[in-house]
């Protein structure tokens, strides 16, 4: 199930609304088992038996946070040491063995390849249950007692899936305590409406642009009709991702819940230590705070100190997919962050038009490797935008598409930036009647766009 489905809009969505506001704020354990049953529900509706494996994740992490937070530091570190195998475990096979398998099969070694199906949203779900433990052993979180309510943490639908990736002490005390009320019910419909829209109407409209380039055969891929692609598939990629954190932070207000931002209009960035500093911000963070910094971070030699970034960098790569182009790109922005530290980083603060065309053009060509199929994929789009085709850079087909997908993409470059949020809230302020009537518009077009099209993926669902 997806938020941007009739059966979440009208189904699943107003049925849980109606039975959690029906149970009195007072009876909290009550409307928290609901919710872990819906949300439970919810998974299963698009994992089907695989929703065990999430069990499994709760109760590995239940007993792993109970163990961590014992005085022997010897049981603590078992406690640990337990969730991280079975946890990364399950990912590594999920998520790994087929890529492995393939590779050692590759190589000529005649190796049975597992069919293993990739369970929706394990990358998510596994790293937020690990954080619960870590923070438990490090003392930064007390140990839950109640398996009810690190069973909620986990399994929390409106982020189950794809995100933000939630730290237990960020939603703790409102797991027990929190307060629903009308301000921010209307904050968190808001915020779930425009986030619905940014998936309806820009995500999904560059999302067909770019697959419509990239099914293209090389030979009628022109340099400009391959730059249209490239362009179109780096505002998917952003307004897909972007518009679910959207959402599930607005179901979280809804609910009573403050999940952490996830982007700050990453296109924005004027260099790579800036833009990740903006986009999938709790990845970022986890990765910092749970692999970067107790190996060492930068306090350490400077040659250990590349090794770090390398590493984290090639983990961030191979989190986003089991696959020689994900590596790729993880060590592509590994080499860049390296570079802007150690040679043309203030030259890029001194000269911020430069350090914006310089990120924008390291995004589209990161994207372009990380929605590769394979290497050579990667390659021959590579060669076709940079000329390497007989023929020319703008051709019939690639003219049409800039003319027939112009408006669409101006205005997603629009949609990128502050911009609209901003004109939002000036107009908001002067004409505070016209949200209700503009949310339901925007309701209504995106419910026109699920009702007429098929084409609705969220392309973090399978990381």
């Amino acid at each position: 199930m997806v938020f941007s489905s009739l059966v979440f809009l009208l189904g699943f969505l107003p049925a849980l609304l109606l039975v959690y506001f029906l149970i009195p704020a007072r009876f909290r354990g009550l409307r928290n088992l609901v919710l872990l049953g819906a949300s439970l529900f919810f998974y299963w509706w698009g994992a089907s038996k695989l929703v065990l494996l999430m069990v499994l994740s709760i109760l590995v992490n239940y007993l792993g946070g109970l163990l961590a937070g014992q005085a022997d530091r010897r049981l603590a570190r078992f406690g640990v040491i337990f969730a991280s195998v079975v946890g990364l475990g399950l990912l590594g096979w999920f998520k790994y063995a087929g890529f492995l398998a393939q590779t050692i099969h590759d190589l000529g070694f005649a190796i049975p390849i597992p069919q293993v199906t990739l369970p929706i949203g394990i990358s998510f779900f596994t790293f937020q249950g690990l954080s619960y433990v870590i923070d438990v052993y490090r003392g930064d979180a007390p140990i839950q007692k109640n398996p009810l309510n690190v069973a909620l943490y986990v399994a929390l639908f409106p982020q189950l899936v794809a995100g933000p990736i939630v730290r237990y002490t960020t939603v703790m005390a409102e797991i027990a305590h929190r307060e629903e009320n009308l301000p921010e019910f209307a904050s968190g419909v808001t915020r779930f409406c425009f986030g619905l829209a940014k998936k309806m109407v820009l995500a999904n409209s560059m999302g067909q642009i770019a697959d419509g380039v990239f099914n293209q055969t090389a030979a009628n891929l022109d340099p400009g009709l391959a730059w249209v692609g490239a362009l179109a598939y780096t505002f998917q990629i952003y307004f897909d991702f972007s518009a679910y954190s959207d959402m599930a932070i607005g179901l979280g207000k809804i609910l009573g819940f403050h999940f952490p931002e996830n982007f700050r209009y990453p296109y924005c960035a004027k260099s790579v230590t800036e833009f990740w500093r903006r986009w999938h911000i709790t990845l970022g963070t986890w990765f910092r705070d749970y692999v970067y910094i107790p190996l060492g971070g930068n306090r350490v030699s400077r040659l250990r100190w590349v090794c770090n970034i390398c590493l984290v960098w090639c983990l961030t790569g191979l989190w986003h997919g089991a696959g020689w182009n994900f590596l790729l790109w993880g060590l592509f922005y590994a080499l860049l962050l390296l570079g802007e530290k150690l040679w043309y980083g203030a030259f890029l603060q001194r000269n911020p038009g430069i350090g914006h065309l310089y990120l924008l053009l390291s995004v589209v060509l990161g994207f372009v490797l990380f929605n590769a199929e394979t290497l050579a994929q990667a390659f021959q789009d590579f060669k076709t935008m940079f000329g390497g085709s007989s023929l020319p850079f703008f051709s019939k087909e690639s003219l049409y598409a800039l003319r027939t997908n112009g408006v669409l993409l101006l205005f997603s470059i629009l949609g990128a930036t502050p911009l609209p949020a901003r004109l939002y809230g000036r107009g908001k302020k002067v004409f505070q009647w016209m949200e209700p009537v503009l949310l339901a518009l925007l309701l209504f077009i995106c419910t026109a766009y699920l009702v007429d099209g098929s084409f609705n993926p969220f392309l973090y669902f399978r990381f």
